[in-house]
């Protein structure tokens, strides 16, 4: 059996667990409304007040709205919606222990990891300070590197113009010794020429042998032709026996073929027969289902009836509770006033 303290307790929770519900579900029409009615009243001004008088109050409806916005951002409404949430969930959690322990270790627990939650939410907001002065800190090296990148290129540059400068004295160097060269190859061609033709004397010579070479490789070139042609008759003659077994081996894979498009017929008609059979078991489990659905939505139905119930219960015993808390009161007036009348 509970006491009274408990039950007053359990009372109050499950009153505070509706209000949340009912706050939770008018949050978002409420921020539209909110929207709609400053919308309204900047019209109202439009139609009725001066252009003077509506640049002020347009300037001031404008900054309320946009005060109103960025509270009722969905950011913010996610944030309350989660807050609710885990206030409505530790009041059941709450209730629930309250009425089967007598005690608040659910309360004390679900504190301690909200604690939990902000002491890790406080260490990452440090890491990431630190990340920031890290930062700061590679952007400074990043200028130091700069400008020693800066100052090697202007060495690189002072380099490339002393590089120029020394291109420009092997252009003139390289004009003289093509000058020199040039001297030297009209002498060179003059002894080529004396040497070529010497070559060509010997060229003749070597053209003589050549002939003969040329009579020998014509005798060798007919005894292979005779050869080539005695291969290509034996070579004939083998095709023609291939192209026969060919023709052989058509006429017997076509055979095979008739066959196997016998066998896919028959095999045809067999799927098509089990295709039926499947959409009859198809059928059947179709019905199998919609029973399962009714079945599980009488269910769902009676549960709500159950938890609707339930509510009805724990607001009566609330309000049996309170009416047993003011009658003890009533009851002490009534005592007091009788004393009195004795006395007189």
């Amino acid at each position: 059996m509970m006491s009274v303290d408990v039950l007053i307790a359990c009372a109050v929770l499950q009153d505070h667990a509706d209000q949340l519900s009912v706050l939770g579900n008018i949050i978002r029409p409420g921020a539209e409304t909110q929207r709609t009615e400053l919308h309204l009243k900047t019209a109202q001004l439009m139609a009725r007040s001066s252009l003077s008088d509506f640049t002020g109050e347009l300037q001031k409806s404008q900054k309320q709205i946009s005060i109103q916005e960025s509270l009722l951002t969905p950011d913010n409404l996610a944030k309350v919606q989660r807050d609710r949430q885990f206030v409505s969930d530790v009041i059941n959690g709450l209730m629930v222990e309250l009425q089967k322990e007598n005690t608040f270790q659910s309360l004390f627990s679900a504190v301690g990891e909200d604690r939990k939650k902000k002491v890790q939410l406080l260490d990452i907001i440090n890491r990431e300070e630190e990340g920031c002065l890290r930062i700061k800190a590679l952007q400074k090296q990043l200028l130091d590197i700069r400008k020693q990148k800066t100052e090697e290129c202007e060495r690189l540059e002072e380099l490339g113009a002393y590089l120029r400068e020394q291109v420009q004295d092997m252009r003139v160097r390289t004009n003289r010794q093509e000058k020199f060269l040039k001297s030297c190859a009209e002498q060179l061609v003059c002894q080529g020429l004396k040497l070529s033709s010497h070559k060509e004397n010997e060229l003749e010579d070597e053209a003589g042998m050549l002939q003969e070479r040329i009579e020998e490789e014509k005798n060798v070139h007919m005894e292979t032709e005779i050869f080539l042609k005695r291969q290509h008759a034996s070579l004939r003659e083998k095709l023609q026996f291939w192209i026969q077994r060919y023709e052989k081996d058509m006429e017997e894979k076509e055979q095979e073929i008739s066959a196997l498009k016998n066998k896919r017929n028959n095999s045809h008609a067999r799927i098509q027969e089990l295709s039926k059979k499947c959409r009859d078991m198809q059928e059947v489990i179709i019905e199998d289902r919609m029973e399962k659905e009714h079945l599980r939505a009488q269910l769902e139905k009676e549960q709500k009836e159950r938890g609707a119930a339930t509510k009805i219960q724990a607001w009566w015993r609330g309000t049996l509770v309170r009416r047993g808390l003011s009658s003890p009161k009533k009851a002490d007036k009534s005592k007091s006033k009788a004393g009195k009348k004795k006395k007189k």
